[in-house]
């Protein structure tokens, strides 16, 4: 029998939410709830569904539901559906503030229901390819940088796109952050539009992390350096590369202890560094969108009773490791009007000297 679920929310997330689940295997989009009854109207009318003005009047129609309203009011929709004993999906980060997101997560430990937290580059294909090549990490360089789209405007750029990269460094990790130094600027409004962070963990891992919404182009990039190689992972492009020493590096000359040697041809050299001294490994990484994973992931926690991957205890540690990088920011923080060399990255030509 499928599941009853409805959406809240259908701005430029939630109406993906609702065509995902329209189409879903074991899933009946019964409504979807939206302030805006143009929006809401048209997203009902195009999946067959009914609109509700009121979140509320949906809930008693529905077995789940999955949340993509504005932060600020994340917990008092997860409180009206955790109370309501209704498992929900909650679209990244949990709740504007670490205090709310603790008392989420704690109710939904409390009543039992299930709570999973939208971080949806875990279900990215490229994501888990990576995990089976990366190894132990020892150190992590992530940049994830757009052009400013209008959008998530209430929140600072850690928590709307970093966010997602420290979710899945805490994953790789699994180890606490010990020492955490940030910067950023705050161009647009009064939250910050670009962040750079240095965090090094207990295990001696060290990441930086880059974040921007002011960037002329797109991108979504992590390398992860482990003890046996370098891991390089495209989540846009949907591709995992591992580099590692091959057998030639391992036991025998180095190629530039070859170049060394009477009558060495270096250019030929050049051409057997990747592919015989390093090793060049693809990972096999299906087309699978991450969305629709993650919507599947979470009916099938609802029909089971399983954990979800991102439960509302891990996304309060990324909450909580996201807080700690704003209040750096805060402590390093830039005159009004100082943009940093990392911020714009190529949007805009120097400004000559006077």
């Amino acid at each position: 029998m499928d599941l009853n679920v409805g959406v809240i929310g259908v701005g430029a997330l939630g109406r993906h939410h609702a065509r995902i689940f329209a189409a879903l295997d074991g899933a009946r989009l019964v409504g979807v709830a939206d302030s805006s009854e143009s929006r809401g109207r048209a997203v009902a009318e195009t999946h067959g569904c009914e609109w509700f003005p009121d979140y509320r009047e949906l809930l008693s129609r529905i077995d789940a539901v999955s949340i993509a309203v504005p932060t600020f009011a994340h917990r008092e929709v997860a409180f009206e559906c955790l109370s309501r004993g209704i498992p929900m999906m909650m679209e990244k980060p949990l709740a504007g503030n670490l205090r709310d997101a603790r008392e989420i997560a704690e109710l939904a430990e409390e009543t039992g229901v299930v709570l999973q937290v939208g971080h949806v580059e875990r279900f990215n294909p490229a994501t888990r390819a990576a995990r089976s090549l990366c190894g132990s990490p020892r150190y992590i360089r992530s940049s994830r940088v757009s052009p400013f789209s209008f959008r998530s405007t209430d929140i600072s750029i850690v928590h709307d796109l970093m966010i997602h990269d420290l979710d899945l460094i805490l994953e790789l990790v699994d180890s606490p952050p010990t020492r955490i130094q940030a910067f950023g600027v705050a161009l647009f409004g009064e939250h910050e539009d670009a962040v750079q962070a240095h965090l090094t963990f207990e295990n001696g891992c060290i990441a930086d992390v880059t974040a921007s919404r002011v960037c002329p182009v797109a991108a979504r990039t992590m390398q992860i350096w482990s003890s046996t190689g370098c891991t390089d992972v495209d989540f846009t492009a949907r591709t995992a590369t591992r580099y590692s020493p091959g057998e030639a590096l391992r036991n025998g000359l180095s190629p530039v202890q070859q170049a060394l040697q009477p009558g060495a041809d270096v250019e030929a050299l050049k051409a057997r560094v990747f592919g015989e001294f390093i090793e060049i490994e693809r990972a096999d990484v299906p087309a699978d969108d991450a969305l629709t994973a993650e919507l599947a992931h979470f009916v099938a926690c609802v029909r089971t009773g399983k954990t979800p991957e991102c439960d509302g205890w891990k996304a309060v540690d990324v909450l909580e490791l996201a807080d700690r990088i704003q209040q750096s920011v805060r402590a390093h923080q830039w005159e009004r009007g100082v943009i940093g060399p990392h911020v714009l990255q190529r949007s805009a030509p120097q400004r000559k000297s006077a």
